[in-house]
């Protein structure tokens, strides 16, 4: 018994060492830990590094371990794509993960296309998969989809004279877009289109002009990072009194952190990872949402967040894409990752095409309400 006990142990510590010593299958990340977009950055760098560290724990992908390459662009577009040149020219990666947002994101597209290597994206702008680019995916919901999710729930409330608040730049830029295009067809009515800028230390006076539109009945404000929550501040500064949406922009526990109880009463689309306490049993996502969320907060301290789920998906559709294709061929991989279908994630379950490099539905968001510092389901 003891040789048989030696024997399987010394086994199974070569397979380790074979794991170790085969070619890393280097995972290239750009994020933003530090600047404006850092309340998404950081539970994104937690998330990759954590995975990365469990997934090499168990012998890595296909006997290759993970190598994580990853930096921090300051949630500024220039230094992401002067990074992301880094990773596919000087690290030799073999997928580039990132972008914490949509103007990060937006940066690097010509670079993944040249190089013709997978990339999988954390922005949530529609502009990063449609039109559909050949290297390029996305993992969280677009603004388009959660644009159709709030404006669904206006029209069921009755609600049709809205007011936009929107970021200038990126994901608020386009999220308004989307808004504009879509109302019509909702039946709403825009009577106010306002921006502000991602550094603006204050927004009261577009909070002014929207209390003067005529009829306004709620505001949506379409923005991420830190700007909604000085938006929010504002609003209760002002003691603005109607209904307000947030987008799955701030679907994290960061932002109720920043505004505090200024945040209450307000609506917005989520995944589920928010939620999942009042998911009912039979979910088919649910065992993935505890198992993720009980692991995050038991490593970091940190409660887990939609962005945490973003950098999850990307990372193990990639691995998924891997072990399908029997190996690391950036052509064979994304023809996997575009072929993947009903993958269970953080964010939805996934299921992409050659028409759809996301391959999630307006069923992967759930409305949420603020209450007392948390999210409530509101469906």
């Amino acid at each position: 018994m003891r040789f048989l006990v030696a024997f399987v142990s010394t086994f199974l510590a070569s397979l380790s060492f074979a794991a170790l010593a085969a070619e890393p299958i280097r995972i290239g990340s750009f994020l933003s830990t530090t600047g404006v977009m850092s309340p998404m950055g950081d539970p994104e760098k937690k998330t990759l590094e954590m995975e990365v560290e469990r997934l090499n724990a168990a012998g890595g992908v296909l006997g290759r371990p993970l190598e994580l390459v990853l930096y921090d662009d300051g949630s500024v577009p220039e230094k992401a794509a002067t990074l992301v040149r880094r990773l596919i020219e000087s690290d030799r990666v073999d997928v580039v993960i990132g972008g914490s947002g949509t103007p990060t994101s937006l940066a690097v597209l010509n670079l993944v296309d040249k190089a013709e290597i997978p990339y999988l994206s954390l922005g949530g702008g529609v502009a990063i998969v449609d039109p559909v680019r050949k290297w390029t995916f996305k993992v969280p919901q677009t603004d388009r989809l959660a644009a159709q999710k709030v404006f669904a729930d206006l029209k069921r409330r009755g609600l049709t004279k809205v007011a936009l608040l929107s970021e200038n730049v990126g994901f608020g830029k386009s999220g308004r877009n989307q808004c504009v295009e879509l109302a019509p067809a909702f039946g709403v009515d825009i009577v106010a289109d306002e921006t502000y800028g991602p550094r603006d230390p204050d927004v009261t006076a577009q909070l002014t002009r929207i209390r003067a539109a005529p009829g306004v009945e709620a505001l949506f404000v379409f923005g991420t990072g830190q700007g909604p929550a000085v938006v929010t501040r504002n609003i209760r500064q002002l003691g603005l009194e109607m209904p307000v949406y947030q987008s799955h922009g701030v679907a994290s526990k960061d932002f109720l952190r920043l505004v505090g109880k200024a945040a209450d009463g307000m609506r917005l689309p989520s995944s589920p990872l928010a939620i999942v306490e009042v998911l009912p049993e039979n979910h088919p996502q649910k065992p993935v949402l505890t198992a993720f969320k009980r692991d995050f907060e038991a490593r970091t301290g940190d409660e887990v967040s939609m962005m945490a789920g973003h950098s999850w998906d990307a990372l193990y559709l990639y691995v998924d894409a891997v072990r399908r294709a029997g190996g690391t061929d950036k052509a064979k991989v994304r023809d996997a990752i575009e072929a993947t279908k009903g993958f269970v994630g953080q964010g939805g379950v996934f299921s992409l095409s050659p028409q759809d490099h996301m391959g999630l539905g307006l069923d992967s968001l759930h409305l949420v309400d603020i209450k007392d510092g948390a999210w409530k389901l509101a469906e």
